[in-house]
């Protein structure tokens, strides 16, 4: 599963890495790095989508890639309480074509969430040591996603005038190494696949569903994996000091990890 995860770079930063528009200027005020990002937080997210016209209309022979932000936890179009956003974090990449809450979403709004790195906590021991995973040459994660737009029937007290843009991101089998952490993981999908999952004009069949498989072998030797302190359980606790490796005798559960170098 992902339940937190680490996203420090600026949005103008990821719009370069990912060869898109950072259009999140219009949507509030900049966020600060989040070392410690929990759901219901907003989260930068890059999606692609055909340009409008004044009218509403959207522009077939277009696209166009860009960087926004949206609140992590997906409130299903259909849902009369925006508070099960909270319950769908993630979605698990085997079933989300048959979930009523993914379903459309994989069909046709496709995301990735960018991360400098997660956190799981090793299952199966006495105590629930947190490890951090993260490219090894500093590059983000690209976290495959489903985003979605809610909007109440009744809004009488004004709370939600431009609705709410949500987000989950897809996990599947964790793989190699990663599985003595934990047996799920985020799907990360690499750069040669951007393309493909965020085409505003594929369904969730044919490349897509290519796409809903653990990692290669190629992308997890990129990926180290590192323990660290568990002040990363409070979400009270937010700093760059989240991300230092644990002293080897401060480790509750050690792992054996060829990643762990």
């Amino acid at each position: 599963m992902c339940g937190r995860y680490a996203s420090i770079k600026a949005p103008v930063d990821l719009a370069d890495e990912f060869q898109a528009v950072d259009a999140t200027e219009s949507s509030g005020s900049t966020p600060s790095p989040d070392y410690n990002v929990a759901p219901t937080k907003q989260v930068y997210a890059v999606v692609q989508r055909h340009p409008r016209d004044a009218d509403g209309n959207p522009d077939p022979g277009v696209t166009e890639r860009t960087v926004r932000r949206m609140r992590w936890g997906l409130v299903p179009s259909w849902a009369k309480d925006p508070s099960v956003g909270a319950r769908m974090i993630n979605a698990r990449s085997e079933t989300a074509a048959g979930k009523p809450a993914f379903r459309k979403a994989l069909a046709a709004r496709r995301c990735l969430l960018p991360a400098d790195g997660f956190y799981e906590w090793q299952r199966g021991g006495k105590a629930k040591q947190p490890y951090y995973t993260h490219y090894r040459d500093g590059s983000s994660l690209a976290m495959a996603g489903v985003w979605e737009f809610w909007r109440p029937k009744d809004d009488p007290e004004g709370q939600y005038p431009d609705g709410l843009v949500t987000a989950a991101v897809l996990t599947t089998d964790a793989v190699g190494p990663m599985a003595d952490v934990h047996d799920r993981m985020p799907l990360i999908l690499p750069p040669e696949a951007w393309a493909a999952w965020l085409d505003p004009d594929a369904g969730a069949d044919g490349a897509v569903a290519q796409l809903l498989v653990p990692p290669s072998q190629e992308l997890v030797d990129r990926l180290e994996i590192r323990p660290v302190s568990d002040r990363v359980n409070s979400v009270k606790n937010n700093g760059p000091e989240l991300l230092d490796r644990l002293a080897p005798e401060d480790v509750k559960e050690p792992l054996q990890l060829d990643l762990l170098r």
